[in-house]
């Protein structure tokens, strides 16, 4: 029989704080016996490919440039 889940003030707390750091990604919550034990976050971070060239042993590479700057921890 499953039990009712216990979420208390300081686990959505920890849960807003999480979410609002992120830009892009996932947060997965793992509950055990009808209580959260665990935040898991996956962040992911996106490129665009540039149309400048930069040489390199005389072949051309992409620059690679960030979409948008995303604050460091």
């Amino acid at each position: 029989m499953t039990k009712p889940l216990k979420v208390d003030n300081v686990w959505l707390e920890r849960i807003a704080e999480m979410l609002n750091e992120m830009e892009f990604g996932s947060l997965n919550i793992v509950v055990h016996e009808g209580q959260i034990v665990q935040l898991e976050r996956t962040e992911r971070k996106r490129y665009e490919v540039g149309g400048g060239a930069a040489k390199a042993s005389g072949s051309s590479r992409n620059v690679v440039k960030p979409l948008r700057k995303s604050e460091s921890r």
